[in-house]
């Protein structure tokens, strides 16, 4: 026995394994917590806020997401990539995160004169009044302009695999967010304070991502032209389909906000909410898995092996949540309150919607993270035509109907990138 235990804790793989596991047990811990205090702050704010407030509230953060995506435009894979290559270079590493923070602060200028029209007009189309919609436009800008430069903040630590700094800043933010929720709006249920609630902290997170960050990459050099132009190379493969998916990506909300009532916007809000329980895997694996995806060499048996294993992972997790709220769904919609407690439908659709964004989350990233970028003249149409299809097969005026329709689409999009992997590795196998 003792024998046994000898060879057991000298084998690579045991010590690896017992690597990882601890590292799991550590890193899924900590995002328990996280996720745990970004869903009790959720909660708040859909008990607490009047139906009416919460619609406004949902479409305003919609649209923060939206002016997100636009404003990175893939500059956030884009530095991924290339600090893949120089991750163990402090000044390298510097010179790309300087210049993708710099490419940053140009797009969201352009996002924002853009966006802010269109929020504006949806919100004066569910009844918000002039004044109230120029404050939700307003509102959502601490937290559009810290999350933009957090993201690149994050990259240096989680090369190099330096996780509990960023995850007590994590727990930080977000119990900060929790403490100001908690004070405004049971005094104050106005949408605009939840939403402020929500970006403020993330300015005391930036300056403690940046301190972390300084450790791996040196911030006091110019924007270098040379770095600049291969993250604009980049950049241009992805800006279209990232405008496309601003749009396509939250289908289901924007006909709703269209076509719909305020209560079914409401509705399809408080719905979204659960799906931060996903949020969970999603950071575990933006943290620990998808950098060093990015860190492997190119050996396409190597990758290929990772890749089918990551998806396996997605699919397995996804079949477990679906089958678990499809059995219990008044359980889950317990969590929203009484006003949703019918939705029960609609719950297991929209569960199934969240696992189907991970897959195609993780399909599309850990094609970034290795510099491939699919064109979207190839792309764009085929999910455009899923869209049609969609829309033409189903009954898109209720709410169960656009929830079918985005997972039609979802099912699509995750087709094309888990396509688009597997030639790619193939590719470079040809390649060797």
């Amino acid at each position: 026995m003792n024998l046994f235990i000898q060879r057991l804790s000298t084998n690579p793989h045991y010590a690896k394994a017992l690597d990882w596991g601890k590292l799991l047990t550590i890193t899924s811990g900590a995002q328990i917590l996280i996720q745990g205090i970004g869903l009790i702050s959720s909660i708040i704010v859909i008990r607490l806020l009047p139906a009416h407030e919460y619609a406004l509230y949902t479409l305003a953060n919609t649209m923060l997401g939206t002016i997100t995506v636009l404003a990175d435009g893939g500059i956030s894979a884009g530095v991924m990539a290339q600090g893949g290559k120089y991750w163990q270079d402090r000044e390298k590493l510097g010179a790309v995160l300087v210049t993708g923070l710099a490419l940053r602060k140009k797009f969201a200028l352009y996002s924002l004169l853009v966006a802010s029209p269109a929020l504006l007009y949806l919100l004066l189309h569910h009844n918000a009044g002039w004044i109230m919609a120029v404050v939700l436009v307003l509102s959502i800008m601490p937290a559009f302009f810290m999350g933009l430069s957090g993201v690149l903040f994050e990259i240096a630590p989680k090369l190099h695999q330096d996780i509990v700094p960023l995850q007590k800043n994590q727990v930080g933010v977000n119990t900060g967010r929790l403490a100001l929720i908690s004070l405004l709006l049971f005094s104050f249920p106005w949408a605009f304070l939840a939403i402020l609630a929500a970006g403020i902290p993330q300015v005391w997170a930036n300056k403690n991502l940046r301190k972390i960050s300084t450790k791996y990459a040196n911030w006091k050099q110019r924007p270098d032209p040379h770095v600049q132009q291969d993250i604009l190379v980049f950049v241009k493969r992805i800006m279209p389909g990232a405008i496309y998916y601003c749009l396509s990506g939250q289908v289901t909300l924007w006909l709703i906000s269209i076509f719909g009532s305020t209560t079914e916007v409401a509705q399809i809000g408080a719905l979204g909410r659960l799906g931060m329980l996903l949020g969970l895997f999603n950071m575990l694996f933006a943290t620990l898995i998808l950098p060093r995806y990015a860190r492997l060499p190119n050996n396409a048996a190597l990758l290929l092996s990772r890749y089918l294993f990551i998806q396996a992972g997605f699919i397995l997790l996804s079949t477990c949540v679906v089958s678990l709220v499809w059995n219990f769904p008044l359980e889950a919609l317990w969590i929203l309150g009484k006003e949703y407690r019918s939705l029960t439908t609609e719950v297991v659709l929209s569960v199934a919607n969240g696992c189907l964004g991970l897959l195609v989350g993780a399909s599309f990233s850990t094609c970034t993270s290795r510099g491939w970028v699919i064109h979207p003249l190839l792309s764009i149409p085929i999910a455009i035509g899923a869209i049609i299809c969609g829309v033409t097969l189903l009954d898109i005026r209720s709410l169960q109907g656009i929830l079918l329709l985005n997972m039609f689409v979802a099912l699509v999009e995750f087709g094309i990138y888990f396509s688009y992997n597997l030639i790619k590795i193939n590719q470079l196998r040809n390649l060797h």
